[in-house]
């Protein structure tokens, strides 16, 4: 789970990198730059607890090797910076922290790029789709998984809202927190409706 804002001095870019606000760059790299626009400095592996505690409940959560690419790639168009920071046991770590022109190009990005409409692949769908070709009883294994699934990650998504809402800052990530919620709880619910359809399909035959 993410660790609560720590304040930190914003990285300056390079002066070289300052006209690199028309970087094209996939959507992975905008959401983990967008995890490091909150104000903290995190190490890749922060980057993806904080993916896990939230991203992935409306995007996905990357794994290491993509964060670590990403962080990279926004570093050398000098959206990101990092610094080698030592402890007292002296161990060290990288810490990525956002610019200020990765700041401006990740809000110009929010609020002037095309905002694609979602794209739903869903398994247990496909799989009640193609019915016909399999056990009655399979396929209804199938549903009680997802709405089972359902359950499990609505009360996940829940969990984080009650952390965002206690962090200063992290209204936004709350509201969406909330939305999560209420989608899970309402895919549960279409699954148990699917269960009854199956039920009664079942009973015609």
């Amino acid at each position: 789970m993410p660790t609560p804002p720590r304040p930190v001095p914003e990285p300056e870019p390079d002066a070289a990198d300052a006209d690199a606000r028309d970087v094209r760059l996939p959507a992975t790299a905008w959401a983990v730059l967008g995890i490091l626009s909150f104000g903290e400095e995190l190490t890749g592996y922060e980057v993806r607890q904080w993916s896990d505690h939230i991203l992935r409940f409306f995007y996905w959560s990357p794994a290491m090797s993509q964060i670590y690419s990403e962080l990279k790639r926004l570093e050398k168009v000098g959206y990101a910076a990092s610094r080698e920071l030592t402890a007292e046991d002296g161990r060290s770590r990288r810490v990525y922290g956002i610019t200020g022109t990765g700041r401006a190009a990740l809000a110009a990005w929010v609020g002037e790029s095309p905002v694609e409409p979602p794209v739903l692949k869903h398994g247990p769908m496909l799989r009640v789709w193609l019915g016909h070709l399999t056990d009655p009883d399979r396929l209804r294994a199938v549903v009680v998984r997802h709405r089972d699934d359902c359950d499990r990650l609505l009360k996940e998504a829940e969990h984080s809202r009650g952390t965002a809402a206690r962090v200063p800052g992290w209204s936004y990530p709350e509201l969406v927190a909330r939305w999560a919620a209420r989608h899970y709880a309402a895919e549960r619910d279409l699954a148990d409706r699917l269960l009854a359809d199956l039920d009664e399909l079942a009973s015609r035959r």
